[in-house]
């Protein structure tokens, strides 16, 4: 049976790095890792091909070459999926769909043919064996959290790694906090489930055996979600399996309370940790309480984010405004924050309602939820009434992202954070690509770019202040370059949406979208 695995093309986002990309000359930050898991998990003699959208055409030649297509998206990929299976369905290609999208709202998608729900570990297996048999059912889904301990290391060789500006790996599923905003806990839990330490380092062998050596990302909610076995096991196992070894940094995703543990920051370092992601959110105490982020609470933030500069690890923080505790003051509060914290990458986004969260269930009783979730962090809106009022938000959020991005802010916190980072631990090699990525950077930025004061200032500062860091002080300009298109295009020149009538709306069910991080350096 011949297998086609589509992932759906993601809309330009901040996220999506579209700017950044061409630099180095790449197509998409990140590859599909969970339909390549999927892949891993069908049986071994289906021939499979993966079509990723985001770096190469669907072709009707595809199509026809399937007997099966398999899908997986995000909400944000919502508009992308949709035509995947109109085209599907026009060729008369049976579908099945899975992943948070489908998990989220299978009510959604009649026309797919078989859906997938929950983590696949559970879900897939049953699913083969019944078509093996000709008795496949149209829904499958998991009533419990599979064992992560069985899941199989991706079929890494479906893919053209040298596309990909970043490899990803998964090291645990769930979280222990409960944010009501996020719906990482109704998706995969509160109790953290890891994989073994030799199931993580066979899956780097496989990257590394492959010739990758650029970065890779943990694209785990929590990395930290279990610190016992995070220090115990894993983190020695990578420190090991770095011997001898060249290039392949690793970032990921991490609460605030990484600060509290030095030790922890320090040997996430050693095992060639350069970045970490922090859902910071507010500075605002009120707010914090709201949206129940209470490790958070009660504790100075800024110093936080410096404690984890100095640890060698780069901070970059997701914000978030029109909490109903907020009021006007906090647009200002959060861009004096972020200027001082020095945190470059500050992803600011206005309060959405993921549906599935506590957050949605509230806001749907109080008949606030106004539009369906996109999952987009740049289409101008919410899916949300807020307390403050709409213009006001939007206004203010414009004002915010108008400020930080910048190249003025913007360069003088990449100076703020050059200042006081350690100087990481382990780092990308240099390579004939990079070098061409510094010379469209000086003609980019340098020559025909309005931040070309700024950039020439920066170089000049590093080489005297910190010369080992000078190949950051490059990769975090061309980011710059990248949000502020993204700014322009789809933030500040866009027109204010209209609020649509609530009458007659109709709530949608349960929907995902998620964060990502830097694919460069």
């Amino acid at each position: 049976m011949n297998i086609l695995l589509v992932y759906p093309e993601f809309p330009e986002t901040f996220w999506s790095f579209t700017y950044a990309l061409r630099f180095i000359k790449k197509r998409s930050a990140y590859p599909p890792l969970g339909l390549l898991t999927v892949a891993a998990l069908l049986p071994e003699a289906w021939p499979k091909h993966l079509i990723d959208e985001n770096i190469e055409e669907l072709k009707d030649e595809d199509l026809a070459w399937a007997d099966m297509v398999f899908i997986s998206a995000m909400a944000v990929q919502r508009k992308a999926a949709g035509h995947i299976i109109d085209r599907c369905k026009a060729m008369h290609v049976p579908i099945v769909a899975g992943g948070p999208l489908f998990t989220a709202e299978p009510e959604a998608f009649a026309q797919v043919d078989h859906l997938i729900l929950g983590e696949a570990e559970l879900t897939l297996p049953a699913f083969t064996a019944d078509l093996q048999t000709g008795c496949p059912k149209k829904i499958y889904k998991a009533n419990a959290y599979p064992d992560i301990h069985a899941t199989p290391v991706p079929l890494w060789d479906l893919l053209p790694m040298q596309r990909y500006a970043s490899m990803n790996i998964q090291y645990s599923r769930g979280c222990p906090f409960n944010c009501d905003f996020c719906n990482i806990t109704s998706l995969f839990g509160r109790k953290p489930r890891t994989k073994s330490p030799q199931q993580v380092i066979a899956e780097l062998d496989a990257i590394y055996q492959a010739g990758w050596r650029g970065n890779i990302f943990f694209v785990d909610d929590n990395f930290i979600g279990n610190t016992r076995t995070l220090k115990e096991h894993l983190l020695p196992a990578l420190i090991e399996w770095r011997k001898g070894k060249k290039g392949c940094v690793f970032f990921t995703e991490a609460s605030i309370n990484l600060a509290d543990d030095p030790e922890l920051m320090a040997m996430m370092a050693e095992a060639g940790f350069d970045s970490v992601f922090i859902g910071i959110e507010t500075p605002d105490e009120n707010s914090l309480t709201e949206c129940c982020k209470t490790h958070n609470k009660n504790r100075d933030l800024l110093q936080d984010v410096h404690k984890i500069h100095r640890a060698g690890l780069q901070v970059m923080g997701g914000f978030i405004v029109g909490f109903d505790s907020d009021t006007p003051s906090i647009f200002q509060r959060q861009i004096d924050f972020i200027q001082r914290s020095g945190i470059v990458t500050a992803m600011v986004g206005m309060l959405q309602a993921p549906p599935g969260t506590r957050l949605f269930e509230r806001l749907t009783r109080e008949h606030r939820v106004c539009r369906e979730f996109s999952g987009d962090n740049v289409d101008g809106r919410t899916n949300i009434i807020p307390a403050m009022g709409q213009d006001k938000l939007i206004d203010g959020y414009r004002a915010i992202m108008k400020q930080i991005y910048s190249p003025r802010k913007y360069y003088r916190r990449i100076r703020r954070i050059l200042a006081e980072l350690k100087v990481p631990a382990a780092r990308t090699p240099a390579d004939f690509q990079k070098a061409l990525a510094f010379l469209r950077a000086c003609l980019r930025l340098g020559i025909l770019g309005k931040e070309r004061f700024q950039y020439w200032h920066l170089l000049t500062w590093t080489l005297v202040r910190r010369p080992r860091l000078l190949h950051l002080a490059v990769t975090l300009a061309i980011y710059g370059y990248h949000y502020r298109r993204i700014c322009e295009i789809h933030i500040l020149g866009q027109r204010r949406p209209v609020m649509p009538r609530l009458s007659g709306f109709q709530t949608p069910a349960i929907g995902a979208g998620g964060r990502r991080h830097h694919p460069l350096d």
